[in-house]
C-alpha cells in the first residue's frame, strides 16, 4: 500500500497542500496525512508519527519532495531506519528516488546531505542580509502585535476575561497576553 505525507509550514499556504495531496493521490496513494507545521519548530509533528506508525511491511512512504519530510540529513536517516525496521520504503515524487533499491538508499543519503546543506547556506544569507540590513539603519523586525493590542487586552481582563478568551478575541497567543498582564 502506498502511504502519502503531505506537510506546509504555515497555516496559510493551502495551495501548496492541495498540489502536495494531489500528486501524492495520482501517484497511487491510497492513504494521505497532511500537516501544516514547520519542521524546524520544536512542535510535533503529530501526522507524521501517525502516518510512520501506519505503514506496514511491503508498504511505502510516498512524499512529493524531501523537505517536505525532513530538514536534516540525521532526521532523514533516522527516518528511513524507522521505515526500514518496519519493512517499509521512501518515495520522493520529485526526486524519483525509491529506497526499495540499493540505487534509491544511495541516492536519498547523499540528496539529502546536499538539502541539508543548501538549507544551512540559505539560513546564513539570511542572516547576513539581516545583519546588513541592521547595520544600514533599514531593518525593525516584525512589528510587535500583542503590546499594541495591550490595553485592549487590560479591558478585556478587567472584564473577567480568561486569558484563553482574551488571545482568542485579540487573535493574539496565550503566552503574548500572559506577558503583556504580568507586566501590569
Amino acid at each position: 500500500m502506498k502511504i502519502g505525507y503531505a506537510r506546509t509550514s504555515t497555516l496559510d499556504q493551502t495551495a501548496g497542500l492541495d498540489a502536495q495531496n494531489r500528486d501524492l493521490t495520482a501517484a497511487g496513494c491510497e492513504k494521505v496525512f497532511a500537516e501544516k507545521v514547520s519542521s524546524v519548530d520544536k512542535a510535533q509533528r503529530v501526522k507524521l508519527a501517525e502516518a510512520l506508525e501506519f505503514c506496514r511491511e511491503g508498504d511505502t512512504l510516498v512524499v512529493t519532495k524531501l523537505d517536505r519530510l525532513a530538514r536534516s540529513t540525521q532526521h532523514l536517516l533516522s527516518i528511513v531506519e524507522e521505515l526500514e525496521a518496519k519493512g517499509v520504503a521512501l518515495e520522493i515524487l520529485a526526486m524519483g528516488i525509491d529506497t526499495g533499491t540499493p540505487t534509491g538508499k544511495l541516492m536519498l543519503t547523499m540528496l539529502g546531505g546536499v538539502a541539508e546543506f543548501e538549507r544551512n547556506i540559505m539560513l546564513e544569507r539570511q542572516r547576513e542580509g539581516i545583519a546588513k540590513a541592521k547595520a544600514a539603519g533599514k531593518y525593525r523586525g516584525r512589528q510587535p502585535t500583542a503590546r499594541a493590542k495591550a490595553d485592549e487586552m487590560r479591558r478585556l481582563s478587567d472584564e473577567g476575561r480568561t486569558r484563553k478568551e482574551i488571545a482568542e478575541a485579540l487573535g493574539v497567543s496565550e503566552r503574548s497576553v500572559y506577558r503583556v498582564l504580568s507586566a501590569v
